[in-house]
């Protein structure tokens, strides 16, 4: 059985909302034991590569610092292999 190759994940920080060079981009609305992550996930190719991103603070930064859920954003991005 091969294994299979896993996605790379990129959580963006302040200033960082969206990526120009994802290809194909599909958004994931994940629901996690954690409650919500900071915003829907956008998934696509990169130089072949599967790739999530995630904006940290949420888009337009509507989520402060002390307020972000890491234990649901991580685990949103391990839902999709990351």
């Amino acid at each position: 059985m091969k294994d299979e190759i896993p996605a790379i994940g990129i959580i963006g920080g302040s200033g960082l909302y969206e990526m120009e060079e994802v290809r194909g981009a599909t958004e994931h609305k994940i629901d996690t034991p954690f409650g919500a992550p900071s915003d829907s996930l956008v998934g696509g190719k990169v130089s072949g590569r599967q790739v999530y991103f995630l904006p940290r603070h949420g888009r337009g930064h509507r989520i402060l610092p002390h307020e972000l859920n890491h234990r649901a954003n991580i685990y949103a991005l391990r839902s999709l292999n990351v």
